[in-house]
């Protein structure tokens, strides 16, 4: 049974003041509710139409497919949802210079962070540093599209002007331009920092002076009229690619 109390809890964990405040956030789907808990995020409440569903929780607080409406963010609930603890990771400074990663600058769409986020795992990149205007990695929407993602891809949310002119970093900053070098003709390091401009703006102003290797994805065929710019999500599926597949 759903208590008052619970109810009151998840509905409000749809807004990002209350996910800070308690450290909490949101799950649906049997699925991805159980690739989260099995990548070690801490689960606190587990609701579920059927106790079925997770044979090995014993702590499953089963409720009505009435009451899960009431709670769901979704129109067509999964069946299950979870509260879970928001992790907190510390950042490593002495291995961001050995690792590639990426920096997300005012990426504001929740579906794109989460896809990007998505796309992060399937390319083994196990760091993301958000700035302060990105849209939450940790609200329904954003969370739905990481598809399990966030279990294994560590979020820092930070100033990231500051984080990027630190000295202790020692990378090399990539940013994507309509004028930079053909990123399929110009050298990439193993290592570095991927920022990705927002889906209206591209790299703010801010962050333009901070890129050491400005990076184009070029359309084909080249000077033929064609669509503006990429959506930011698809455009970090093609960069990350062509940094692993020079790996190979």
């Amino acid at each position: 049974m759903l208590s008052q109390s619970k109810q009151k809890l998840v509905s409000s964990l749809s807004l990002k003041k209350f996910r800070d405040s308690e450290g909490l956030f949101v799950a649906e789907g049997v699925k991805l509710i159980s690739d989260l808990a099995g990548g070690g995020l801490e689960c606190k409440y587990l609701f579920s139409t059927k106790k079925s569903y997770f044979a090995e929780n014993k702590n499953i607080i089963e409720i009505s497919e009435q009451e899960l409406q009431k709670i769901s963010n979704q129109k067509t609930p999964q069946g299950a949802l979870a509260v879970f603890k928001i992790p907190k990771y510390k950042i490593d400074f002495e291995n961001i210079k050995n690792e590639l990663s990426l920096a997300l600058d005012e990426v504001q769409d929740p579906g794109n962070v989460g896809t990007i986020i998505r796309i992060a795992d399937w390319f083994g990149i196990s760091n993301i540093y958000c700035s302060a205007g990105c849209a939450d990695a940790f609200a329904p929407k954003t969370v739905q599209a990481t598809m399990g993602a966030l279990a294994r891809v560590k979020i820092h949310r930070i100033n990231l002007p500051v984080f990027l002119s630190t000295n202790a970093l020692n990378s090399a900053i990539y940013g994507t331009f309509l004028e930079g070098e053909n990123i399929y003709q110009t050298h990439l390091n193993k290592t570095g920092i991927i920022v990705m401009g927002s889906e209206g703006n591209g790299i703010s102003a801010n962050i333009k002076p901070l890129i050491t290797n400005k990076i184009t994805i070029p359309s084909f065929p080249q000077n033929s009229q064609n669509s503006e710019s990429l959506n930011v999500a698809v455009a970090t599926a093609i960069v990350c690619s062509e940094f692993r597949r020079r790996e190979i």
